[in-house]
């Protein structure tokens, strides 16, 4: 009975490890087409070559999988135009010049 049932489970191993490993080289590729990413294809075929190239490419896929979010793009930006930072900043120095000129009244009636 062993004699048929080795081979069985060698071959059943053999075929799990075997896909095992593709769905594992896939998961960068399943990230990028869950985010949209614009490089989908490229990631995917880089994952095949990293399976030709043991394995060497595939953490650098993660990364660059998981780098680019459809909401935010690739997270360098905020996807607002230079006037509106600009604006923002005037803003800002406007109200720290007021809270200054508060604090400078207050300290000028303590003394």
């Amino acid at each position: 009975m062993i004699d048929y049932l080795a081979p069985i489970l060698l071959i059943f191993v053999s075929l799990v490890v075997f896909y095992g490993i593709i769905v594992i080289h896939d998961i960068p590729y399943e990230i990028a087409k869950h985010r949209n990413h614009p490089h989908q294809d490229a990631i995917h075929v880089a994952g095949w070559v990293s399976l030709l190239t043991l394995h060497i490419l595939w953490p650098f896929l993660w990364i660059w999988a998981s780098l680019y979010r459809e909401d935010r793009g690739w997270g360098f930006s905020d996807h607002q135009s230079p006037k509106a930072h600009v604006e923002r900043l005037e803003a800002q120095v406007a109200a720290l010049t007021a809270r200054i000129e508060t604090l400078e009244k207050q300290r000028e009636q303590e003394q």
